[in-house]
């Protein structure tokens, strides 16, 4: 392909992105054809959405994974989708409030709390939806499980009501937020793109020092995340090292001492 031809696409897809207009290839419409037989894609898309998305595929081939996953035993799996995702995405997205009816561990139950919803969340570990969102008459963040939400209704709010929501919302975050810098052993310096992906899901600067030669990472998480940033440390080994953040420094210390502790040779 020369250059000309390389410019005459770029325009192509350049204005199809500007017209909201996306192209896929037949291996991916096969591959959503296959998804929209999970038993949870009905609840994922409205009926309308997902007839139309059913008779667009009716003509492609199907995705067959039969001969090339063998699936072993496995624990049972939980819902992957929630009735309460779809509603909870509009409103986090036109910034709603909502009367929300929820159950705790003890299974007492709170009723028409006024809330102001934030962050949806997937636990990967847990496999469960969870509801980041703001107390309006605590003026606190909270998190629920979405099984464990009852009912969730329309609140009307103001905008500038909404603008305080949201510079609270941001001064709570910046309470929670902890402060790490992970340093890349030189050694594993070819590395680095791997390190980064192991950090991609927190904010983080990478700084470089010509002389010493080694990349320095400053991590930002909330307080708590910090079990999970140890267990992406665990998982790099002797590849990075923690130089700041007394609370990720004495952890890693403890799980060494408990290795040596087991391992080592009596």
């Amino acid at each position: 392909m020369n250059l000309f031809e390389k410019i005459f696409n770029y325009q192509i897809i350049a204005q199809l992105e500007d017209s909201g207009t996306f192209m896929i290839t037949s291996q991916e419409r096969s591959w959503l054809k296959a998804m929209l037989q999970h038993p949870s894609a009905a609840a994922a898309f409205t009926p309308v959405t997902f007839n139309k998305l059913q008779a667009i595929l009716d003509g492609e081939p199907s995705f067959d994974l039969s001969g090339v996953i063998t699936e072993k035993a496995r624990s049972m799996e939980k819902q992957v989708y929630h009735p309460h995702l779809r509603s909870l995405r509009r409103m986090i997205s036109s910034q709603s409030a909502i009367q929300l009816t929820y159950r705790v561990k003890d299974d007492r139950t709170f009723s028409n709390e006024m809330s102001f919803p934030y962050k949806l969340e997937y636990s990967l570990v847990k496999k469960e939806w969870y509801l980041t969102w703001y107390h309006m008459r605590h003026r606190a963040l909270m998190s629920s499980k979405l099984q464990k939400i009852e009912s969730i209704r329309h609140l009307p709010i103001s905008a500038e009501r909404v603008i305080e929501i949201s510079q609270d919302i941001q001064k709570l975050l910046q309470k929670r937020q902890q402060h790490a810098s992970v340093e890349v052993v030189q050694a594993y310096n070819r590395e680095l793109s791997r390190i980064l992906y192991a950090f991609s899901c927190f904010e983080k600067q990478v700084e470089y020092d010509e002389v010493q030669g080694k990349y320095t990472v400053r991590l930002t998480f909330l307080n708590n995340e910090s079990e999970y940033v140890l267990s992406k440390i665990r998982f790099l080994g002797k590849r990075v090292r923690v130089i700041e953040g007394d609370h990720l420094k004495s952890r890693m210390l403890e799980t060494t001492k408990k290795a040596l502790g087991r391992y080592e040779p009596s």
